[in-house]
C-alpha cells in the first residue's frame, strides 16, 4: 500500500475545491499560479473535489511529477475549519488522518516521546 510518510517536512492542503478533471499539468500550473508556491519543491500539495469525497496529492519526485488519488465510497473528507486562507499547512500524520477520514480539526496527536531506554 502506498502512503505518505508521517514525518513529511511540508504538506499544503488547498482549502478551496479543485476541478478534478485537472491532471498533473493543470494542478502543477495551478500551484504555481494561484497559490504562488513552487510545485517542484520537496512538498506535497493536497486537493479535494467539491463533494469532498475525493483527494488528490501532487508532488515532484527526482525526475517527474507524481499524482496520487483516493475516492471515498460513502463518506466525506473533513479539513481544518478554524484556519483561514487558501492553503493550510499539515503534518504528515495529519495528512494520513485526513486520508483515513478523520476530522483533523477536532483531533490532535499525542506528543512524540524521545526515550533513550526502557529501563
Amino acid at each position: 500500500m502506498m502512503r505518505p510518510s508521517n514525518d513529511l517536512p511540508e504538506v499544503y492542503l488547498c482549502r478551496e475545491p479543485i476541478d478534478f478533471r485537472k491532471g498533473i499539468n493543470g494542478l502543477s500550473v495551478w500551484v504555481e499560479d494561484s497559490l504562488s508556491l513552487d510545485p517542484l519543491a520537496a512538498t506535497l500539495f493536497v486537493f479535494c473535489n467539491r463533494r469532498r469525497d475525493e483527494v488528490k496529492i501532487l508532488y515532484w519526485e527526482r525526475s517527474g511529477f507524481c499524482l496520487w488519488q483516493k475516492r471515498l465510497e460513502k463518506a466525506r473528507y473533513h479539513g481544518p475549519r478554524k484556519q483561514s486562507g487558501a492553503i493550510v499547512m499539515l503534518t504528515g500524520q495529519q495528512l494520513n488522518w485526513l486520508i483515513d477520514g478523520v476530522d483533523i480539526s477536532r483531533l490532535t496527536p499525542h506528543e512524540n516521546l524521545c526515550l533513550s531506554s526502557v529501563l
